[in-house]
């Protein structure tokens, strides 16, 4: 039975068009595969710290020697990790926020990223070790930034397909509703962007 990862990162709730976005890729994915399974994790609701001292110690300490205090900030890391590495798709909601994703979403993936774990070095560089997914980023904009004269400020899909690159996730595509705020375009940015979704 495959299982799919759905991430929300906005909190706009039902008024939020990349949760809109998001939910029509599960849409999609649970028709392909009427018996998947969906688990949804709403960033913004789960508020995961953002990285400090205590948690990257955490990361650096092996498992034998992780204290009370290391087991409590690694717990994040470890269920994140476990999420994503017991899925077989994985749905990424991302709402353009001053150019870039949104806080939660930035610390979901700071809990992710850990060297031994999640990414190892070799001596032809740095080799990623989540192998086998298949990821789709829901990207919702008010203005144009996929092409054109803002492209150079699109901080958004750039940076998720390259860290999520990074860590082995290379299988991946972006569905962009933008120009949501745009007269002429908004009105059915979102319509147009379900109807692009293809796996």
């Amino acid at each position: 039975m495959k299982k799919i990862l759905h991430l929300i990162s906005s909190f706009r709730n039902a008024d939020s068009n990349s949760i809109k976005l998001g939910q029509a890729i599960v849409t999609k994915l649970i028709e392909a595969h009427p018996d998947a399974s969906v688990e949804e994790v709403n960033l913004i609701e789960e508020n995961y710290p953002h990285l400090d001292a205590p948690h990257f110690q955490a990361f650096l300490t092996p498992a034998a020697e992780l204290t009370e205090v290391d087991q409590e900030a690694i717990k994040y890391s470890d269920k994140a990790i476990r999420q994503l590495m017991e899925a077989d798709y994985i749905v990424i909601g991302s709402p353009f926020y001053n150019f870039g994703i949104h806080s939660a979403l930035k610390a979901w993936i700071d809990h992710i990223i850990r060297a031994g774990v999640t990414f190892r070095y070799t001596e032809q560089g740095p080799v990623g070790l989540i192998k086998g997914k298949k990821v789709y980023i829901a990207l919702a904009s008010g203005g144009i930034y996929s092409d054109g004269p803002a492209q150079s400020y699109d901080f958004n899909g750039p940076y998720l397909k390259q860290v999520l690159g990074f860590l082995g996730m290379t299988d991946l595509k972006i569905f962009r509703a933008e120009g949501l705020k745009i007269p002429g375009i908004g009105e059915h940015s979102l319509a147009d962007a379900i109807e692009s979704v293809s796996l």
